[in-house]
C-alpha cells in the first residue's frame, strides 16, 4: 500500500526526493507556462510572453548545431501564421546527418537547464521569498513552454535513428554491469 503522507520515496525516485525546495520553487512559473499556453492560444498578443522561450529554444537547436557541424544559416523568432497555428520560431540547418540530427534537433530539451539552475541558485543555501522571486517565475514561464522538440524537430531526429540502438544497449549493458 503506498502512504501519501509518507516517505517521498513512495511516489517519486530517490535523487527528486531531495530537490524538493527546487520543485516548490519551479511549481508558480509551471502553473504561470499553463496559463500563457492557454491565453496565447486564444490571441496572438499572448505570444509576447513566449518570445524569451523562443529564443532559448532556437538558440539551443542554434548552439547544438554548430558544436555538432550542422551548419545553422538563419534564425528567426518572429511568429507568423501557419494555417490553423502558429509558427513561433525557425532556424535552418543545412548540414544534417545521421549523427548530428538528433543532437540539433532535441537540444531544446537542454532549456531546462535554465530554470532548474535558477531555482538550484535560489533555493540554496536557504529560501526566503524575495520579489526577485516573483519576477524571475514570469522569465521562466515561457522556458517551460520551450523546453519541448517540436514534431518538425522530432521528425529531423529520426534521422540520427542509430542512435536509439546504440543508447538502448549501452544502457542495458551498463545495468548489467550494476553501475545502474
Amino acid at each position: 500500500m503506498l502512504d501519501l503522507a509518507g516517505n517521498c520515496a513512495d511516489l517519486a525516485p530517490r535523487w527528486l526526493c531531495g530537490q524538493r525546495q527546487e520543485l516548490l520553487y519551479l511549481a508558480p512559473s509551471l502553473l504561470l507556462a499553463l496559463v500563457i499556453r492557454a491565453l496565447a492560444r486564444r490571441h496572438p498578443i499572448f505570444f509576447l510572453f513566449t518570445l524569451a522561450g523562443t529564443l532559448c529554444h532556437e538558440l539551443a537547436h542554434f548552439g547544438a548545431g554548430l558544436l555538432t557541424c550542422a551548419k545553422p544559416v538563419s534564425l528567426t523568432i518572429i511568429p507568423r501564421r501557419v494555417g490553423q497555428g502558429w509558427h513561433l520560431g525557425s532556424l535552418r540547418l543545412t548540414r544534417l546527418r545521421w549523427y548530428n540530427a538528433a543532437p540539433s534537433a532535441l537540444a531544446p530539451f537542454l532549456v531546462l537547464a535554465l530554470p532548474w539552475l535558477t531555482a538550484r541558485w535560489r533555493t540554496h543555501p536557504g529560501w526566503q521569498f524575495q520579489w526577485l522571486d516573483l519576477l524571475l517565475a514570469f522569465a521562466l514561464a515561457p522556458q517551460f513552454l520551450a523546453c519541448w522538440p517540436s514534431r518538425v524537430d522530432w521528425k529531423i531526429a529520426l534521422k540520427s535513428w542509430p542512435y536509439l540502438p546504440i543508447g538502448a544497449g549501452l544502457f542495458a549493458l551498463l545495468r548489467w554491469a550494476g553501475w545502474l
